[in-house]
């Protein structure tokens, strides 16, 4: 075996024993010999993107690309790690690239109808996603671990609105089967499985794919995680009427307006008012309207002949600053992940105000550590509430407060992301909110997999 086929199988067994940093090591050993052989490059790419390191990941793809153009799988591999960094354009002309070597690349197609559903272009998204799909409806990825494994039935839609689960369903813990339940053939016999988890987890993008997802729970004998008839009672419509009669809980007015309506509509609301598209998150085509003479322009910004339309509540701290925490259900738990600070009415994780502030980040893990003190018993209490109406086996909850302590609910349901925090030394006080709920979703699917069994 020559020193590059040894390295890579003591990378492989190294990985195999959970041991990832060794693994890093014989992979960059193995450079050494053959800086730019595409098979080390590739497992070192994608070893390090499973690993957190996704910077780093996608240099590694980066040099693959620039040391073999012509790879499709090279292209594709840094077409998926610029996505994932939210670079749609280079994802975009990178897929394309991949599709121009290989035309019947199927996970290209995939990956370019995610950016174009990204980009809000429906119809090119759909060209896509039934070359990406058509036919290639179930992939299978086997257990690697040790002894008896639990195996996975994973629902999703192959339009999006999904729960992101590779962080969840460690292939070292479970072997899965994954149905892209949208193009799937009605007839097909499911196979063997412990238990279902229905990740299709956004009801006002994938209503269609989550009534297949129920035709297909119907057919199966193991316990459903997130059944989705639940997760269906989760749009957003929905969700601001029944989340308004817990007491301690805001919601804001939340209709659907054609566009012919809009003018009416916002005439009746009042301004401020808040516009967003159907089936986006992380403040994707999401707007504020101030006025009247600015309702055309700022919906001319939103794809959609369908538009949410919904009250503007001003959930500003003191000091002027607003914080969206964000809570976990896990199997009737909650867990606190995090608490954004941001000076913008419209927050998120990754562009709240954050990275450069030490004092919002020891809020944020004051919040973490003791989340029973900072929010107190009520809210607490409240919370609770939520997550029994919410009624999902795994969700999460994003909520504001009013200065009267009231809970301002943004946001409730499956589609919570879940990601370990980047490799810095200043988001070490994060990664155990984070594993403590990678832990307990295990500890939900592993729970559901032996009544099954038994």
């Amino acid at each position: 075996m020559d020193p590059i086929d040894r390295e890579r199988t003591r990378a492989r067994e190294l990985i195999d024993r959970g041991d990832e940093a060794g693994a890093r090591t014989a992979l960059l050993a193995a450079l050494v010999h053959a800086p730019d052989d595409l098979r080390v490059l590739t497992d070192l790419g994608t070893l390090l993107f499973r690993s957190g390191y996704r910077r780093a990941a996608q240099t590694v793809y980066a040099r693959a690309v620039q040391a073999h153009p012509r790879d499709a799988i090279a292209n594709a591999n840094l077409a998926n790690a610029s996505f994932d960094a939210g670079d749609l354009a280079a994802a975009r002309q990178l897929y394309e690239t991949a599709i121009s070597i290989q035309p019947d690349f199927a996970a290209a197609h995939q990956g370019l109808s995610f950016v174009y559903n990204r980009l809000g272009d429906e119809a090119a998204a759909c060209i896509h996603r039934e070359l990406g799909f058509r036919d290639r409806a179930v992939v299978v990825r086997p257990y690697r671990g040790t002894g008896i494994g639990l195996h996975v039935l994973v629902l999703v839609a192959a339009g999006g609105g999904n729960i992101f689960t590779d962080h969840l369903l460690d292939d070292r813990r479970f072997g899965t089967t994954t149905l892209a339940v949208d193009f799937l053939d009605p007839n097909l016999t499911l196979p063997p499985h412990d238990v279902v988890f229905n990740t299709i987890g956004d009801a006002d993008r994938a209503a269609g794919a989550l009534h297949a997802a129920s035709a297909i729970v119907e057919r199966s004998r193991a316990r459903i995680i997130n059944h989705p008839t639940r997760v269906l009672a989760t749009s957003r419509v929905q969700n601001a009427g029944r989340f308004s009669h817990v007491p301690g809980v805001v919601t804001p007015r939340t209709i659907v307006v054609q566009r012919a309506a809009l003018r009416s509509a916002a005439d009746t609301f009042g301004f401020p008012l808040l516009l967003r598209s159907l089936g986006f998150h992380t403040g994707q085509f999401f707007v504020k309207v101030d006025r009247m003479a600015d309702l055309d322009v700022r919906a001319g910004e939103l794809p959609g002949e369908a538009l949410l339309m919904m009250d503007f509540l001003d959930a500003r701290s003191p000091d002027g600053n607003v914080r969206k925490y964000r809570v976990m259900c896990i199997g009737g738990k909650l867990y606190p992940l995090h608490a954004a600070i941001s000076s913008h009415w419209k927050v998120h994780y990754f562009t709240a105000d954050m990275t450069d502030r030490s004092d919002h980040r020891a809020e944020d893990a004051r919040f973490i550590a003791h989340m029973s003190s900072v929010l107190g018993t009520e809210a607490l209490a409240t919370l609770a509430s939520v997550s029994t109406v919410l009624g999902l086996d795994y969700g999460g909850i994003d909520f504001g407060r009013m200065p009267d302590g009231r809970l301002v609910l943004f946001e409730a349901n499956a589609t919570m992301i879940v990601l370990p925090p980047d490799v810095d030394p200043r988001w070490d006080y994060r990664r155990a909110a984070v594993r403590n709920v990678l832990e307990a979703v295990d500890a939900l699917v592993r729970a559901n997999g032996a009544r099954c069994s038994q």
